[in-house]
């Protein structure tokens, strides 16, 4: 996917200034930026829902601005209607698509045990936990085979051990399906544990401030000791080294003060990372 040059005003208000991206084939990118910056509306133009006042959306080189059939998003809330049942919920985007109900069933069935909601099919949304809700609304997203996947905010509404767990789960589940994905996140260690490459937009006009790329991703490993298995997260410096840079650029913005810089980061502290004076 490719985004060129993309500009967006809404009257006399510019959101979207010239932004530029290229993600590639099985390429995780996280979007992060400072609030009201423009990153919802980034995805709105992405997706087909608003028309751009300028630049081009592409994927494997064809123009794809304004179509909505050549992403598949999940926006922040995961929109389950509680008359519903779970399995429903799921084949809704490709009913509206045009898909039978039964034959969209047969497709999203099978998916139903790798997002651990096997045994859920008949059940109602209210019956599911947070992350369960979630992970329903990502199977309706990725049921759709849609060439790239955008999630905005996917976790930001589930407490902190939830959402560790879901971060954990997707890395897991997007290496083996090789999704190609664009997140949007306000959590830079999130962005940093999921994503092969992070981009730091600015504010509002927004455009591309700074990508950086984790050089050595985090490792998983199951402990095996005790009967329910739990994972393990082993990290290594350049998570801390990644995050601060990151962190800096939107300090440098002046949409982070030092001391959140510092408490966010305060398990790296033994790392030491000089301030970079570059823009």
């Amino acid at each position: 996917m490719t985004l060129d040059g993309l500009r967006k005003a809404y009257g006399d208000l510019p959101v979207l200034d010239g932004v530029s991206l290229t993600v590639g084939r099985g390429e995780f990118v996280a979007v992060v930026g400072p609030s009201g910056c423009g990153k919802s509306t980034l995805f709105d133009v992405v997706a087909g829902l608003e028309p751009p006042d300028g630049g081009r959306v592409l994927v494997d080189g064809v123009d794809v601005t304004g179509r909505t059939d050549a992403f598949a998003y999940m926006p922040q809330q995961d929109l389950l209607f509680p008359w519903r049942t779970v399995l429903d919920n799921t084949t809704l985007g490709l009913e509206v698509a045009g898909v039978r109900r039964r034959a969209a069933r047969e497709r999203a069935r099978p998916l139903f045990a790798e997002f651990g909601l096997d045994g859920f099919e008949e059940a109602r949304p209210g019956e599911l936990s947070g992350g369960m809700r979630q992970r329903a609304a990502l199977l309706r997203t990725v049921v759709q085979e849609r060439p790239v996947l955008l999630l905005d905010e996917p976790f930001g509404a589930l407490d902190a051990l939830t959402r560790a767990d879901m971060q954990v789960w997707l890395s897991t589940v997007r290496a083996r399906f090789n999704w190609t994905v664009v997140l949007v996140t306000h959590d830079i260690r999130e962005a940093v544990f999921l994503a092969d490459r992070v981009v730091v937009l600015g504010p509002r006009p927004t455009s591309v401030r700074r990508e950086s790329v984790p050089c050595g991703q985090l490792e998983l490993r199951v402990n095996d000791e005790f009967p329910d298995p739990t994972v393990r997260i082993v990290t290594c410096c350049e998570f801390g080294k990644i995050s601060t840079l990151a962190a800096q650029t939107l300090r440098r913005l002046g949409y982070m003060r030092a001391t959140a810089l510092d408490g966010g980061l305060k398990a790296w502290r033994e790392h030491s990372y000089p301030l970079e004076t570059g823009a």
